[in-house]
């Protein structure tokens, strides 16, 4: 058994690569005991980056791979091709329990493929979906799914709570979070079939349903858990990121145009860091992608070292919570549901 969490990381994927996943491991491991990093990809490029820095050998290894899967390469035939590309043997080394989570900028369609192909769904997940935790005006909200899946059926938005469920509680201790599902309104009967069919599998469920949530309630904290397809919940994830930047860019204008809103500033400097700091992407990127056979995480393809080190830390912590334990007990209770709900209908 390690002693050390080992955190596998694709050093081949997204716009930055490899120095922001080098440059974000090196930084990780200077301010956090208890975990050792594994960097996948090109050993000679990897060793350039590191050749002037002074780091623990103890904590940091290299994998080398010899091929890369570009966002180019159609997913299935990379993943069953590109065999010794830095994400397949990330999955692999995996499964084969020599490391403890593994964390990709690379292509989402890739992770999805691989993820479900060689690390396998959790028995009672059809789909795995990835979870953002975005802030909220009561601390935070888990956003799922995140990005994987475009459309989806009834069924999916059920297990995409009890996954939700599950991660909040094993990573935040949150105690029977309240789920919420996104929809234009929170009358019933409106919104698409689907998603009516979905309010009907919820409210019969044993998670903490609180009904319909829209748009406006996600930072106001009206749930712990939003539920919704990956298209609209990729589209409020880029929305909520914009409308930040673009709130900070507005507020740092302001105080900055004249001599007296520059002094005003600077008695709020400190609880204006400290709230950008809840907004910050690169603080919270990292997105899990719930519902297979092991601890994956996705970072967004412009991650910086920044973000990675904040990724790693957050993988750290993953590592060490009791998530697939969880997630299992969950999955039991939905397998009740289903029950109830056929013992109804007979």
């Amino acid at each position: 058994m390690r002693s050390l969490v080992n955190i596998l990381l694709d050093t081949m994927g997204g716009d930055n690569a490899p120095y922001a996943m080098v440059r974000g491991a090196l930084d990780a491991l200077k301010i956090q005991e208890g975990f050792e990093v594994t960097l996948l990809g090109d050993e000679a490029a990897i060793e350039n980056i590191l050749i002037n820095e002074e780091y623990n050998k103890d904590r940091l290894h290299i994998r080398h791979t010899t091929q890369e899967i570009t966002n180019n390469d159609k997913p299935t035939k990379a993943i069953k091709i590109k065999t010794d590309s830095s994400m397949v043997v990330g999955f692999n080394m995996l499964k084969n329990n020599e490391g403890d989570v593994f964390i990709s900028t690379g292509s989402s369609g890739a992770l999805l493929v691989g993820a479900v192909t060689i690390l396998r769904r959790i028995p009672g997940i059809d789909r795995p979906a990835l979870g953002t935790v975005i802030p909220s005006k009561k601390g935070r909200v888990l956003l799922i799914d995140a990005g994987l899946n475009m459309t989806c059926r009834p069924e999916h938005y059920q297990q995409f709570a009890y996954m939700g469920s599950a991660y909040m509680k094993a990573v935040f201790e949150t105690d029977n979070p309240k789920v919420g599902l996104v929809n234009v309104g929170t009358e019933e009967g409106k919104g698409t079939s689907v998603v009516n069919e979905a309010n009907d599998l919820l409210k019969g469920s044993n998670v903490n349903y609180v009904g319909y949530v829209e748009g406006k309630d996600i930072l106001l904290g009206t749930a712990d858990v939003v539920v919704t397809d990956g298209f609209t919940g990729n589209v409020i994830l880029k929305l909520i990121e914009g409308a930040s930047d673009f709130f900070l860019s507005g507020v740092k204008d302001v105080f900055t145009s004249r001599f007296f809103t520059k002094i005003g500033a600077l008695f709020l400097k400190k609880g204006f860091k400290a709230f950008k700091k809840t907004l910050d992407p690169d603080v919270n990127g990292g997105a899990p992608i719930l519902g297979v056979n092991g601890l994956v995480i996705k970072s967004h393809g412009n991650s910086t070292a920044k973000t990675i080190k904040h990724v790693i830390l957050k993988a750290d912590a993953l590592a060490r919570s009791t998530y697939m334990d969880d997630i299992k007990k969950e999955l039991e209770n939905m397998s009740h549901d289903e029950s109830e709900i056929l013992q109804d209908n007979i």
